[in-house]
């Protein structure tokens, strides 16, 4: 199973535990945005759009580069592919384990007699009217 640092994991998953922060990710996946930019959907001031990208600065999930007075970020995917790497280790580890219930449920499945016979296995007997003898 793949052990990654825990801090570092932890501060990606509370940056991506964020809808804001993971449309702000999203919005950098197509290229490079000012704070202003990322800013713009949300109903929240640039302070609060800053901390945000600030949350996401600290897990390495994007960079910010000033240019005159323009802060430029984009994204920094090497968190999040140590995150996919976490993940897709217990992504394995349960596949695993559902194909081998998988195998045993076939089994079983096929292992199974009919313990009872439907309607239309019983035999049919004609009826007998009222006071006749078998």
């Amino acid at each position: 199973m793949v052990e990654l640092d825990a801090p570092d994991l932890d501060s990606v998953f509370h940056a991506l535990g964020d809808a804001a922060r993971r449309q702000m990710l999203r919005a950098l996946a197509g290229g490079e945005k000012t704070v202003s930019q990322l800013a713009e959907p949300f109903d929240f001031s640039l302070a609060a759009a800053s901390k945000h990208i600030k949350a996401l600065e600290h897990a390495g999930l994007v960079r910010r580069a000033v240019r005159g007075r323009t802060h430029w970020c984009r994204l920094g995917p090497g968190p999040l592919a140590s995150a996919h790497e976490w993940l897709a280790s217990y992504e394995r580890f349960w596949r695993g384990r559902l194909d081998i219930l998988e195998r045993i449920l076939v089994e079983e499945d096929a292992r199974k007699v009919p313990t009872a016979k439907g309607p239309s296995e019983r035999k049919k007997t004609p009826r007998r009217k009222k006071g006749e003898k078998p």
